[in-house]
């Protein structure tokens, strides 16, 4: 590929502006420190807090929840956003719900002012910017979110004065005022116009639109850094100052992004599309995943991120793998021309080490269909409900044949340097009765699996006796020979 330079293009603040930049400054950066735009806080500087949420839209090619007027709207964190990302797209930030001179505050604004949901004000533009993206699309569909449904959107906006509340009243309040919509003409206009530019290239970034373009620069470049949503590498930036002299940013290559049922009933997920996506689609199919999809990470961070880096990355605390190898799922690997698969489980080495060969990239995750006897289940142990990384996740698929175990697949995040699956409590319950005894074997024959270690999370022990622990939990909610505990009594909100 040989794409001409160019600036980096987008919408911003009423028209499309040009912006020169190194490839890894952050959006905050540049609202705050070129744009004058200072309504976007700087809190923690890693995507967890929220102070910096903007909006960031791009046409719609598919229909989906989060679309308005031909754009999707997704709020995400400014801080670990990097400037060439936005090339094509627009960025909405709190500057954008500022009234003219002598006219009304936004719906937002206001319900915020009238519920008092501000006190020392820090935080107050990032959570405008999520109920903003929330307003929108729930005036797009005419709908109104419950209070619940509020907070989860809020996962990722952190507060220290209001306690929350007041917060929650603005977000149910800000339908009751007079509607005031955004105006995406202009905005579609714009994003239509800069459609025609060629690719984005920088000294030290690429980024192709094609997957044939990416798979072959990616084999040209097998030192360069994969980069889709940076919700890991922006801390690498951030906190590690790590160099990041070659970046491929896979987030223009629609063709990765994809989510489709192929013969079959194979649900095929591309590597390119977003944790939101991905994780909405599984929950679909597996209406058991509902709460760990709520639960990984926060909206911001999911509409940036994806599965595929999620999976790729190789954490053992990632919540993405557990999940997909529970389902029994196949990776879909790409170098150059070449396309091979690998069960997922055998996908992971070491820490961090995977069977990528050099100049190879996950193209996609193919999950097979479940069993009609299978019972999913997955638990998401964390010190803190929302936005919070696992201490340990446990993803459990039981295939019963009347009251004997036909098939299992239990695996487990946090216990060791890889997820994997615990290949000794599986053994210990297939072709036996799924009795209380069968459960304690499973639980006994966990300590052959993982020698889990100690550190700010969890003590090795936690981990062990909650592993264990879950086990159980999936014997009482899957018995035969009682009533099956539901699903409900194991919530922290229904013990509520």
């Amino acid at each position: 590929m040989n794409t001409p330079q160019r600036p980096i293009r987008f919408f911003h603040r009423g028209g499309i502006v040009s912006v020169q930049s190194a490839p890894t400054r952050s959006v905050l950066q540049w609202l705050r420190e070129d744009a004058a735009c200072t309504g976007t806080k700087e809190g923690c500087n890693e995507g967890d807090c929220g102070a910096c949420t903007v909006v960031v839209a791009e046409l719609a090619d598919t229909p989906g929840p989060d679309v308005v007027r031909g754009l999707r709207l997704r709020s995400v964190n400014a801080c670990i956003r990097f400037l060439p990302t936005l090339d094509g797209k627009a960025l909405l930030t709190v500057e954008d719900l500022k009234p003219a001179a002598g006219g009304t505050l936004h719906p937002v604004q206001q319900a915020l002012v009238d519920c008092h949901g501000s006190q020392c004000g820090f935080c107050t533009p990032g959570f405008a910017m999520s109920l903003t993206a929330c307003y929108e699309r729930h005036c797009e569909a005419g709908t109104r979110p419950t209070r619940q449904a509020l907070a989860d959107e809020l996962a990722g906006n952190l507060c220290r004065c209001t306690g929350y509340r007041p917060i929650l009243d603005a977000g149910q309040k800000m339908f009751d005022l007079d509607t005031v919509r955004l105006d995406t003409a202009p905005i579609v206009a714009a994003l239509q116009q800069l459609q025609a530019e060629p690719p984005l290239s920088l000294p030290g970034f690429e980024a192709p639109r094609s997957l044939d373009d990416l798979a072959a620069l990616r084999e040209a470049r097998p030192q360069a850094t994969l980069l889709a949503g940076a919700t890991d590498i922006g801390l690498w930036n951030n906190k590690q100052f790590r160099p990041l002299p070659e970046l491929l940013y896979v987030g223009d290559v629609k063709e990765i992004q994809r989510i489709e049922a192929l013969d079959g009933g194979v649900l095929r997920i591309g590597a390119g599309a977003s944790l939101e996506d991905a994780w909405t689609a599984l929950a679909e199919r597996v209406p058991e995943l509902r709460e760990v999809y709520l639960r990984f990470a926060s909206p911001p961070v999911r509409h940036a991120g994806t599965l595929g880096g999620n999976v790729a990355n190789g954490s053992p605390i990632g919540d993405g793998a557990p999940v997909l190898m529970a389902l029994g799922a196949t990776l879909v690997l790409r170098k150059g021309a070449r396309e091979r698969r690998l069960p997922i489980e055998d996908f992971y080495v070491d820490y961090m080490k995977n069977r990528l060969e050099p100049g190879e990239l996950l193209q996609a995750m193919e999950v097979p269909p479940l069993s009609p006897t299978a019972a999913v289940r997955v638990w998401k142990i964390a010190k803190r409900y929302d936005s919070d990384i696992s201490a340990v996740c446990g993803a459990f698929n039981l295939e019963l044949d009347g009251e004997r175990v036909k098939a299992a697949r239990f695996v487990f995040g946090g216990m060791a340097a890889i997820v994997k699956r615990a290949a000794s409590a599986e053994a210990a319950v297939i072709g036996q009765p799924w009795t209380e005894a069968t459960a304690h074997a499973a639980m006994a024959a966990l300590k052959q699996d993982f020698t889990p270690l100690t550190d700010q999370r969890a003590s090795a022990d936690y981990r062990l006796r909650v592993a264990q622990n879950l086990l159980l939990k999936l014997w009482l909610q899957t018995r035969t020979d009682a009533a099956p505990l539901p699903v409900q009594a194991g919530s922290v909100w229904a013990a509520a």
